[in-house]
């Protein structure tokens, strides 16, 4: 069921953006500009998908410098997970010790990718970490999960992460030495006397001394904590549930799957109304706020990205549900408004499409309005997403720094798609071993269905060879004979 180009892309816009990027880069210490630094995980995606098309080395080297210096720097809570909203300098020592959910979602995304990539043990480990994180310290009782910790304790920044020489040794005693060490504590310190952690040995060293951080951890527990602000918004979550979704897939987490999947339903259920349209935040049981666009296109991606884990077909209809109405409420003569036309009616509606931490509302939408087209096979959702990437070229080629998540849906629609219908009972051992097959490896341009209905639409008219789970391969315009043993399905 592809859908091919009806809009003129031009593939340069994708040459001229990993230029750009490539020298600007910062090869001693990752990532780009100087201070305040910021991680860019739209950017490190868009250059993951460009080493999987192209297996340009430059491409794979700028992704593993920058996550690895990131997640070894201040930026990253060597105890506890999690990431840090940027760093005040330029090589990721000091943070701004605020915690965003938009953070820890879109970067443990793309750690995730890039350990499929490069299978470096480190890059797992921060992906488990700071869903850990997440689940243990910004997740609500109903599920939803909270918006930001803040930066001070007792009226000062960083006050709960910093530690003296002093401190860790009573906690370690004689062990302790090896660990001042390998996380450069010092008596001098490097942050207002004190020290942040920061990481420079072996993961093998990291491992070998994992309780060592576990004890300071709980000792870190005993301390005040930094305050949380427990508004959930709709626009983070859908951005926090693909993370859980995609994590639970690719690592075979079923923890993470039941996470994600209540989160779904906490969503459905207490930000959407019953006319179908969505609120922007959730407090203590209260909503408020017309949905914004960024809260539909981060969903509908969020959903879309559980479909993939479960093939449940009701997160399928509930993207494409909320699709149909973003569509109806939020469209312009090109893309998407940021508000809905029976919102509160303003001077000048506003159209944001510049990326900043998160998403443009009008970039998510193209990314996820792609994936629903091959899925749906209706093409007003492609037709909607390609006009929006034509009008946007110049920008993303000019300043990719600004547009990393439309390089990302210009990545998608430029493509070669790989579309898998696994026709079978979901629970049947041949259906899973099918899966399996079909779910290996980084391959952002596949998308997968599988069940035994017509939901989606991608499943039509495919029926089992004989009793065993049956594949259907479809590469671009080219749809392959059926396949019946997961050793020879090949994508």
């Amino acid at each position: 069921m592809c859908i091919r180009d009806s809009a003129e892309i031009d593939p340069a816009t994708v040459e001229q953006a990993y230029r750009t990027l490539s020298g600007r880069f910062d090869a001693q210490h990752g990532g780009w500009g100087g201070a305040p630094k910021f991680p860019q995980p739209m950017v490190l995606e868009f250059l993951l998908r460009y080493h999987h098309t192209t297996a340009a080395s430059k491409a794979l080297e700028m992704i593993t410098r920058t996550l690895d210096t990131m997640a070894r720097g201040g930026l990253y809570d060597q105890l506890g997970g999690g990431f840090h909203r940027y760093s005040v300098d330029a090589h990721w020592l000091v943070p701004h010790f605020e915690k965003m959910l938009y953070d820890s979602a879109q970067l443990a995304r793309v750690y995730l990718h890039a350990w499929q990539v490069t299978d470096t043990p480190l890059f797992r480990a921060i992906v488990e970490e700071t869903l850990g994180y997440v689940v243990r310290e910004m997740k609500s009782p109903e599920d939803g999960f909270y918006a930001t910790q803040d930066a001070d304790t007792e009226g000062e920044e960083g006050k709960f992460f910093i530690w003296t020489p002093g401190e860790v040794r009573k906690v370690l005693g004689g062990p302790a030495t090896r660990f001042l060490g390998l996380y450069g504590i010092t008596d001098a310190g490097n942050f207002e006397g004190k020290n942040i952690l920061t990481f420079n040995g072996t993961t093998e060293e990291r491992e070998a001394i994992t309780g060592a951080r576990r004890l300071l951890f709980e000792a870190r527990e005993r301390r005040v904590r930094p305050g949380r602000d427990e508004k959930v918004l709709t626009s983070w979550n859908g951005l926090m549930l693909a993370a859980f979704a995609e994590a639970a897939r690719v690592l075979g987490r079923e923890d993470y799957l039941a996470v994600a999947q209540r989160n779904a339903d906490f969503l459905l259920r207490e930000l959407r109304n019953a006319d179908g349209h969505l609120w922007h935040v959730w407090n203590a049981g209260e909503v408020k706020g017309a949905g914004l666009l960024e809260d539909y296109a981060y969903l509908i991606e969020g959903l879309l990205t559980l479909y993939q884990a479960d093939f449940d077909p009701r997160w399928y209809r509930a993207a494409k549900a909320l699709a149909d109405v973003m569509l109806e409420h939020f469209s312009a003569e090109v893309g998407l408004y940021d508000t809905s036309d029976d919102a509160e009616s303003l001077v000048l509606r506003p159209r944001e499409v510049q990326d900043n931490a998160v998403p443009s509302g009008n970039a998510m939408a193209a990314t996820a309005l792609l994936k629903l087209a091959r899925l749906s096979g209706e093409s007003h959702y492609d037709e909607v997403a390609r006009r929006s990437l034509v009008s946007m070229q110049a920008l993303m080629g000019q300043h990719p720094l600004a547009f990393g998540q439309w390089l990302v849906a210009l990545d998608s629609a430029l493509a070669v798609p790989v579309e898998v219908a696994v026709i079978g009972e979901l629970e049947a051992e041949n259906t899973r071993a099918m899966l399996t097959a079909a779910q290996k490896g980084y391959r952002p341009h596949r998308l997968i269905a599988a069940g035994t209905r017509d939901v989606p639409p991608l499943l039509a008219h495919r029926k089992k060879v004989g009793d065993k789970a049956t594949a259907y391969v479809c590469r671009g315009q080219t749809c392959h004979p059926p396949v019946v043993d997961s050793e020879e399905l090949f994508l």
